[in-house]
């Protein structure tokens, strides 16, 4: 059978043209009849047209930023309240064994060492890691003397989920988990995350936004 506007070949239950879009209906005869004109593209073409006008109004949207972040000193408490635990249980055994000057000088180099060491992983840390979020992507970058600049798009965003430990819990800190379709990071962990979970929801509904916006089902997800 074919389209009496285009005259394209069309399927023999086909309601409309693949080609022209114009509706197909069967006459009394059993013969193709189009009930609209040459060239109009039928009621079932105005969805997919509205669509792709909605889709070249919103690519044009400018990109602006929804958060900033980087590795918080909160996510060390652990190690803080290790090194805090250590210290006491030096500073008791020094009081007890009666040291001299000598033995103080050492007793108090060896408290000392490890906040020195966290210190300089927080410093270390806090220097080379950096995250950006905008309405279209998620950019993290890596490293203190080599940068390495890495972004995901929010459309290959496929899960993000967040966890904490106990003490994390009492102090808003966690680290968040990103699956993606990216080749380079299908699965980025930021480590030392304030306010984990706020972060978290923002990252979550910046992804469906921009899911909504470019016209990809939820289903997809």
């Amino acid at each position: 059978m074919r389209c009496p506007a285009c005259g394209v070949e069309v399927v023999e239950q086909a309601v409309y043209c693949h080609k022209c879009g114009g509706r197909i209906e069967a006459s009394a005869d059993n013969g193709p009849v189009n009930s609209q004109p040459a060239g109009d593209p039928g009621p079932a073409a105005p969805d997919f047209l509205q669509a792709a006008a909605i889709r070249r109004e919103t690519a044009a949207e400018p990109e602006k930023e929804l958060w900033r972040g980087g590795y918080s000193s909160k996510a060390m408490i652990g190690a803080w309240v290790i090194s805090g635990a250590i210290d006491v249980v030096l500073l008791i055994v020094g009081v007890y064994a009666g040291f001299g000057a000598t033995g103080w000088l050492i007793l108090v180099a060896a408290m000392l060492l490890p906040w020195l060491y966290h210190a300089a992983v927080l410093g270390y840390r806090r220097m080379s890691v950096s995250y950006r979020l905008t309405n279209q992507r998620f950019i993290h970058e890596l490293g203190a003397l080599r940068r390495v600049n890495n972004r995901i798009e929010l459309l290959d965003m496929d899960d993000i989920t967040f966890e904490q430990g106990l003490l994390e819990r009492l102090v808003g800190v966690g680290t968040v988990r990103i699956g993606s379709s990216d080749r380079t990071d299908p699965e980025l962990v930021l480590p030392g995350i304030d306010n984990v979970k706020e972060v978290t929801a923002i990252l979550d509904n910046a992804r469906l936004a921009e899911r909504r916006r470019r016209g990809v089902h939820i289903e997809q997800i």
